[in-house]
């Protein structure tokens, strides 16, 4: 099924973030790539309290930078995020 959080899943993100993601950080990453290759704006109102806490982590461990109108990804967490995504959305 797409967009579920699998073992795979999570081993990929501990070899890539060095730490094993949830499922509601699988699906955010899907939104943060959407913005970042959109408009690289967060829309302020389709983000959960939860989700901006995930979202404070990632600036802390400076995987991104910039509040939701200047969001900035560095190239290691896309290509992380990217890999992670391909398992979880594409590859079936």
């Amino acid at each position: 099924m797409r967009g579920v959080l699998t073992a795979e899943i999570k081993k990929v993100s501990v070899d890539l973030l060095g730490y094993e993601i949830t499922q509601e950080e699988l699906r955010l990453m899907a939104y943060l790539q959407y913005c970042v290759m959109n408009s690289q704006n967060i829309d302020p109102v389709k983000v959960s309290s939860d989700e901006r806490k995930i979202l404070s982590g990632w600036r802390e461990k400076k995987f991104i930078s910039g509040g939701a109108s200047d969001l900035e990804i560095t190239k290691p967490f896309w290509d992380a995020i990217s890999q992670i995504l391909w398992f979880g959305y594409v590859n079936q």
